[in-house]
């Protein structure tokens, strides 16, 4: 039998695996007749990570196609509930009225935690140190040079420059916005009644903004004078000084993986996986701002596979997918709690 060159193009791409990047999102597909597509949206603190599980996921169940867009946490609850998605992904749980707008229901997946770096750009200063009165100070607008007396005072020996403070904080809804916002407010009641615990805080004058945690990392890169807040991996990749901070103790902590670990070790997770986040908005030890991410699932899918499909690819989150967060310096769920989601996906999805 002779093929002509486009059947034969065809069934080369019937049975190839294949990888890209598609209008910035990760896609890692095997095409074939029985594949199953879930297509999700969400958080960019834990983007880094989901591109690496989503690939080797994909390696051990080439049948089934994972698209992720990381457009933040906000945008993809937005995305939940309007039905556009097959997951979401987000660094504050859905809360319960916005489950009460998703007909098919909602089960949450905890899946990593991290710290978030307070990241700066003045040449020439190292360690800097921010305590607990100067951190939300700055971010409340009280404090507007860095050589301000309250810094000066945690720096001794350190030439700060007189030089204004330019904030860089998200453009867009954001969960790593909550978890900074919500340490602040958990130990300043200035912040807390300005500018507030919040994915859209009010942060005050004429901050530089940017989209997603690439682009507060690349604004606080590319502005002398400048601090901001991102996850953790997005400042070592960027090549950003991070600062340390001061945590309930009084002790200076830098953002660490062991720190994050430490901070979290209290957290309780509810019957349904979310926290109350009053508990990590200043832990009793470790790296003062650290948090948790999930994944959010429906319970009902009517697609054909797509059910089964999520059941792997939970299995394999929490199990073979958890060995993969050290690399990246994210937290692991804890086997215990990563056994009882694996139940629950396995009893609600349907």
């Amino acid at each position: 039998m002779i093929f002509s060159s486009i059947t034969l193009r065809r069934a080369v791409m019937a049975s190839v695996a294949t990888f890209g990047i598609v209008g910035g999102t990760a896609v890692y597909t095997a095409t074939s007749q029985t594949a199953v597509t879930l297509s999700g949206a969400g958080a960019t603190f834990p983007a880094p990570l989901y591109q690496r599980y989503f690939a080797q996921f994909s390696q051990k169940n080439p049948n089934i196609r994972v698209n992720y867009q990381p457009v933040g946490s906000g945008a993809g609850i937005r995305q939940m509930i309007a039905g556009t998605v097959q997951f979401a992904g987000s660094d504050v749980a859905m809360k319960d009225n916005e489950v009460g707008q998703v007909g098919r229901g909602v089960v949450f997946v905890p899946t990593a935690g991290g710290p978030v770096a307070v990241a700066y750009n003045l040449p020439g200063v190292n360690n800097l140190k921010l305590s607990r009165q100067a951190l939300p100070a700055i971010f409340s607008g009280k404090i507007t040079k860095w050589n301000d007396p309250a810094i000066a005072a945690a720096n001794a020996g350190v030439n700060l420059p007189n030089l204004p403070i330019r904030l860089a904080v998200r453009a867009d809804s954001s969960g790593t916005s909550f978890i900074f916002s919500n340490h602040l407010s958990t130990i300043d009641p200035y912040f807390r009644g300005r500018v507030t615990a919040s994915t859209t805080p009010n942060w005050p004058g004429n901050p530089v903004r940017g989209q997603g945690n690439p682009g507060v990392a690349q604004s606080v890169k590319n502005t002398r004078g400048a601090v901001g807040y991102v996850e953790f991996a997005y400042a070592k990749n960027a090549g950003l000084q991070t600062a340390q901070l001061q945590n309930k103790t009084g002790a200076y902590i830098a953002p660490s993986l062991q720190a994050a670990n430490q901070a979290l070790s209290s957290v309780d997770f509810n019957a349904d996986f979310r926290i109350n986040f009053s508990e990590i908005g200043d832990p009793p030890a470790g790296y003062p701002i650290s948090g948790v991410t999930w994944l959010m699932f429906y319970k009902q899918y009517p697609q054909p596979g797509q059910a089964d499909a999520v059941k792997k690819l939970v299995q394999w989150v929490m199990t073979d997918g958890q060995q993969i967060n050290d690399d990246l310096n994210y937290t692991r769920i804890p086997a215990p709690i990563a056994n009882r989601v694996i139940q629950a996906v396995n009893s609600s999805v349907k």
